[in-house]
């Protein structure tokens, strides 16, 4: 869901734990498995005694009002023996009979809760179906929900629409169902019959429009993928339809990009362009995240009058066109919906991911527009001094949708990490294997940080339980000094949010400006809110020095000044009286004047690791692997570190 799409108030309810505890670091969070805001406890439990196989929505529409009509079959199976099976439909509808194998049953009725007799053997396949009719809801009819299904016309362009929205606690508004995240249907498909002046849009492929010869025609929408119920979606509405195609490399066919657009003469002229560009988002995202998931069917957009999108698994409804909308809600088709969060709790997986999208993109194919969009996105995190990612309250809608943390933080956070992988290849294998992974399935946040450990091999639980978990963001100031050839920095930070954070210990980066040599930009291995390192040999600097210059981090910069109370002398890590040589090297070196076992790590100037082994004294170390150039050695002995720079030719 697009982050300008978020409800104005919502009522508060404390959240409900429920489900195994997970750990990250050395804090125990127990993560919430809330399915409904409109159950109970009990009730809740009780759809967990089955899993949901396929949904068939056939029902009566207009673009007029949200009145519908119609019958949804529900096939499941009995994770146990079951006498009953509890789904969810809103109480204000109507409800004609229900259907259990075909045979009529008696059933119950607690508001928006209905069990109907199974009578189940474990493992044993059933069908439910209902026929109902009736008025979804309205945030002044249900004002823990209420927008499940919309009617109102465009302000822009005039037209009456009618659509879906369900994320997070609103399927069950307008059909019947089981709202779970973690209980994917296989497979859904939605028959909708309409007037035959217009067109309904849903999930899948569109196998035919029946003309039922009475002024109505039945829009016959297959999707044959797994899909979670708040992704199954309509809108209906006078439009024309207007089709692009997209060519990823490797892909084995074009791909569709099937569109409903407003019946208005300018719309699409004036979007016509906007909405072009979506193959080279799917083309660009085809590369970066691995294959488009639905690429047997389509991708496409349903116009709807409301100021955002929503990511229907394979076909977004969106109020409008802008790169920034299109590749989020696309970026969405693999990261929300391919896969899925596990719990509202951990909705960085979706909305993180498809945030950062929108970065991806301009840096990929706008350039000169990334730096400041990143910008931006950090601004706004420090507007406010603390809040987590990680979401607390599960049940409520304003926080599991903020803009600031779950959009913004979250998509900054996939930044940090990127940098902390320090190799993009290999990050984005990473995603790419990640959504192979979790496939049509759910993840949590702590799925992803032991992707990135199996990966890397690195720990990522500080990352995580600073800024996933964590809040707030460090403020760097950093004292520095020139002795000679080197260089000694003092590096301080402190912390917006310090009574839940304290210290940030991510990499960080320091760019040197090096008169008639060029730029030198060090990494620094942060650990603690105040450290000292020496860096040798790197020739004269100028006073303009820069902190994270490439914003990588969320960061305020406080003080860089020159300090003549700083001392090489006085530096422990000058005890250590280490040198390397020769200095240039034509492709080997030692180090002179170590006297026990170090780990050694060759950066080059970008920080990025070319190199890492232990090291013994008199040990000759290999380099002619990494080519002509300047490199940062990096010593390493159980309490001091020491860096040297040193050219190879």
């Amino acid at each position: 869901m697009s982050k300008s799409l978020l409800a104005v108030s919502f009522l508060f309810l404390g959240s409900f734990l429920f489900g195994q505890s997970t750990v990250c670091g050395k804090k125990n969070r127990v993560q919430s498995q809330l399915k409904s805001n409109s159950l109970s406890i009990a009730q809740i439990a009780e759809t967990e005694y089955y899993d949901v196989h396929f949904y068939h929505l056939d029902l009566n529409m207009t673009n007029m009002s949200t009145d519908l009509s119609g019958t949804v079959r529900m096939d499941a199976s009995a994770k146990q023996p079951l006498d009953s099976a509890l789904y969810e439909l809103f109480s204000g509808f109507t409800i004609t009979e229900i259907r259990v194998n075909g045979n009529a049953v008696d059933y119950s009725r607690n508001n928006s809760a209905i069990k109907v007799p199974v009578n189940a053997a474990q493992n044993e396949n059933f069908s439910i179906e209902t026929d109902y009719s009736g008025t979804p809801p309205t945030a002044a009819t249900n004002p823990l929900g209420g927008s499940g299904m919309s009617q109102d016309d465009s302000p822009t362009w005039g037209n009456e629409v009618v659509w879906s929205l369900s994320e997070p606690f609103s399927a069950y508004e307008w059909f019947p169902c089981k709202q779970s995240l973690t209980d994917k249907a296989d497979s859904s498909y939605f028959f909708i019959t309409v007037p035959s002046n217009l067109k309904a849009g849903s999930n899948g492929i569109l196998e035919q429009v029946v003309n039922l010869g009475n002024g109505f025609s039945r829009y016959e929408w297959k999707h044959r993928h797994p899909i979670d119920y708040y992704l199954i979606s309509v809108s209906v509405a006078s439009y024309v339809e207007y089709n692009v195609y997209a060519n990823p490399a490797g892909a084995p066919n074009p791909i569709l990009i099937q569109n409903y657009i407003y019946d208005n003469p300018q719309t699409l002229p004036y979007f016509q362009d906007d909405i072009d560009e979506t193959a080279d988002f799917m083309e660009l995202f085809y590369e970066l995240y691995g294959p488009y998931p639905f690429e047997d069917e389509k991708y496409g957009h349903c116009m709807a009058p409301f100021s955002g999108g929503m990511e229907h698994q394979t076909m977004t409804t969106q109020g409008f066109f802008t790169r920034g909308l299109t590749t989020h809600e696309l970026g969405h088709q693999w990261w929300g919906d391919n896969v899925t969060c596990a719990s509202w709790c951990d909705i960085w997986i979706n909305e993180g991911f498809a945030s950062y999208s929108e970065y991806l993109m301009l840096e990929n194919l706008y350039p000169n527009e990334s730096a400041g969009h990143m910008q931006d996105v950090h601004d706004n995190v420090m507007n406010q001094n603390g809040g987590s990612v990680w979401v607390l309250d599960s049940l409520n809608e304003n926080r599991i949708f903020s803009g600031r943390l779950t959009y913004d933080k979250g998509a900054a956070i996939v930044h940090t990490m990127r940098y902390m992988v320090n190799n993009d290849e290999l990050f984005f294998e990473i995603l790419r294997d990640f959504q192979v992974s979790f496939k049509d399935s759910t993840a949590h946040g702590i799925d992803f940080k032991e992707a990135l450990e199996d990966a890397t091999g690195l720990d990522f639980n500080p990352v995580f339980e600073e800024w996933y978990f964590g809040e707030g963001y460090p403020t760097y100031s950093l004292l520095w000094q020139q002795s000679g050839e080197d260089v000694i920095v003092q590096i301080n930070h402190t912390t917006s949010k310090p009574n839940v954070t304290a210290t940030f210990t991510n990499d960080l980066d320091i760019r040197f400006i090096r008169p008639g040599i060029g730029d030198t930009i060090v990494r620094f291995d942060i650990s603690n809110n105040s450290q000292t390192f020496t860096i040798s040999n790197i020739g004269t600097i100028a006073s303009s020095i820069l902190i994270d210059p490439e914003n990588w981090i969320i960061n305020q910069v406080g003080s860089i000044n020159q300090s003549d109370e700083l001392s090489l002398i006085e530096n422990g890590e000058n005890n250590m009286n280490l040198s390397i040589y020769p200095n240039p090297s034509f492709g080997t070196f030692q180090i002179h004047g170590l006297t026990q076992k170090a780990e050694l790590t060759i950066y080059d100037l970008k920080g990025k690791e070319r190199k890492k082994v232990s090291v013994l004294p008199n040990d000759i170390i290999d380099i002619k692997n990494l080519g002509e150039g300047s490199f940062i050695i990096e010593i390493q002995l159980v309490n001091n570190k020491k860096r040297f720079k040193i050219i190879t030719i």
